[in-house]
């Protein structure tokens, strides 16, 4: 019984810790590197062929991003989430993939001008697609047998539709143990999606704190501020462009636009236009609506029992194709743009500044966490000038913070989520957070509440049975990293594919003598294909 940190270990994205129990291996989240990368991630101990299973706290990319190249390196075992994760990564993996290969077909007409070695995307559709069909969807408080020996149930954790702390019980060597991953705790009081739910008992808790240091504050006006900053910028005849999260956040953008057109709070600009211009975010909320029953909290539903769409109002206009979402540019009137990437580093988005950052009588209004090195943070902290698209763009328009708008909890709210335990566990390990922040909430928890609580670095590996560090992490900054192991290099992937090969000649013991001789056979020719 043994837990292995991989990623999210002092960082606050890239969630991925590796479980070996009851001889099988688990992933609990397998998520991609977003914004500035600060540390190495040592690797998953195991090829990705021989793990068995995986447990998904929730669909944002951070936590879900890197399935697709998991499969692409042999993995075949079965994907365990909610339903309402499952459906979203439907989407969600295929769209990342769609952004994989787009830009590595644009830097492709770069390099092959010049001579250089084709990029390769980090994983293709066809990865994303075969990923997807191995989800195995759960609903909340449903307890399962992963494998003989390993329980599973999946806890409401308010963050994002269908977000999960995933419980799991393992019993081995006549001894039982119970792992509480904290997933993204949510925010209280977020529209449309429940309030986390508490969960009472644990042996080891392994919890986020990516707003360990700082409080929200009170809670803001959000129907008022949004009012005002459209109010403001239609007024001087501008545009109020709003990068978005596709999933989650657009989604209660829209819950609010409803509401200031339902009570006509912007004055003088009756009807205005609100784009969303984001495919994803368009099948989003089609799934959002789809699971609104199960999912969606008290208020929501008072709404949706008066025949009323929490997510629809007059002068909502959605843009599929390329063509919509330029001509929105052509329209002269004042509107409200909601568009992703949340942080600006790719997609439409990045379209709709080139249009307006130059505009003074517009309004770039982020509603999310913008990481450290993306566009979205650069933006927020006084940048004058960026590029965008080869043009060096002058910042015009007047950018603003919707303040509070998050779906994280909190730090009151991680203490009111790890004192709900009635009795404290055996080890606390804090994840998920910035590298200053992670371990402030780590000291303020450990040395001012008494809880044994550790911040490990990516490597770290505990035996869980004796509750005991059997490998330290090591604290590798990310340009020290070397060549040879960067994420997603083809090499990397055909090391890969040599190890799948090893896992598959093990799985075929005891078979035929003549499958055998044929499967030998097939991998002799290809070796001396390849031999050089």
């Amino acid at each position: 019984m043994k837990l292995t940190f991989i990623g999210a270990a002092h960082e606050v994205t890239g969630s991925c810790f590796f479980l070996e129990a009851c001889g099988k291996n688990i992933l609990v989240d397998c998520g991609m590197e977003q914004g500035r990368d600060v540390y190495v991630n040592q690797e998953i101990p195991v090829a990705s062929a021989a793990i068995d299973a995986v447990l998904l706290t929730h669909a944002h990319m951070d936590h879900s991003g890197l399935l697709p190249l998991l499969y692409a390196e042999g993995f075949r075992g079965s994907i365990h989430a909610t339903s309402a994760t499952s459906a979203l990564c439907n989407i969600m993996l295929r769209d990342s993939a769609h952004i994989q290969m787009s830009e590595a077909e644009w830097k492709n007409r770069k390099r092959q001008r010049s001579g250089a070695e084709p990029a390769v995307p980090l994983y293709d559709m066809e990865a994303a697609l075969s990923t997807i069909r191995l989800f195995a969807p759960h609903e909340y408080s449903e307890t399962f047998t992963l494998f003989e020996g390993i329980e599973v149930r999946f806890t409401d954790v308010g963050h994002l539709l269908g977000s999960a702390s995933i419980e799991v019980w393992i019993t081995e060597e006549g001894v039982t143990k119970k792992i509480v991953f904290s997933g993204d705790i949510g925010n209280l009081n977020q529209p449309l999606i429940k309030d986390p739910q508490y969960i009472k008992e644990a042996d080891y808790v392994i919890m986020e704190s990516t707003y360990g240091d700082r409080n929200h504050g009170e809670s803001p006006d959000y129907i008022g501020e949004l009012t005002d900053i459209i109010q403001t910028t239609f007024d001087r005849g501008g545009n109020v462009i709003i990068p978005s999260f596709a999933v989650g956040r657009t989604q209660v953008l829209l819950y609010y636009l409803r509401k200031i057109k339902d009570e006509n709070l912007v004055k003088g600009h009756p009807n205005f236009k609100v784009y969303v211009d984001s495919p994803l975010a368009v099948e989003a909320t089609g799934i959002f609506r789809e699971y609104m029953a199960h999912y969606f909290d008290e208020e929501a539903m008072a709404l949706v029992r008066k025949g009323i769409n929490p997510l629809s109002f007059p002068g909502l206009k959605t843009s599929i194709t390329s063509e919509e979402s330029k001509a929105i540019n052509f329209d002269e009137d004042p509107k409200v743009i909601i568009s992703a990437s949340g942080m600006c580093d790719a997609g439409r988005i990045r379209h709709h500044l080139k249009h307006n950052l130059w505009r003074k009588d517009s309004t770039v209004l982020f509603v999310g966490f913008q990481a450290e090195g993306t566009l979205g943070r650069i933006l927020l902290d006084g940048v004058t000038q960026v590029k965008l698209f080869g043009e060096e763009i002058t910042v015009e328009a007047e950018i603003r913070k919707l303040a509070g708008v998050s779906g994280h909890a909190d730090r009151d709210g991680l203490l009111k989520w790890l004192t709900s335990f009635e009795k404290k566990p055996e080890r606390v390990f804090v994840v998920h957070g910035d590298e200053q922040i992670c371990q402030i909430f780590t000291d303020y928890i450990r040395d001012e509440l008494g809880y044994a609580a550790v911040a490990p670095y990516s490597g770290a590996a505990y035996d869980l049975i004796k509750n005991a560090c059997v490998q330290e992490g090591r604290r590798i900054p990310a340009g020290e990293r070397p060549e040879a192991v960067k994420a997603g290099s083809v090499f990397d992937r055909l090391v890969q594919a040599g190890k799948r090969l090893a896992i598959v000649i093990q799985h075929n013991k005891g078979g035929a003598n003549k499958d055998l001789a044929r499967f030998l056979g097939q991998i002799n020719s290809l070796c001396d294909k390849w031999d050089r």
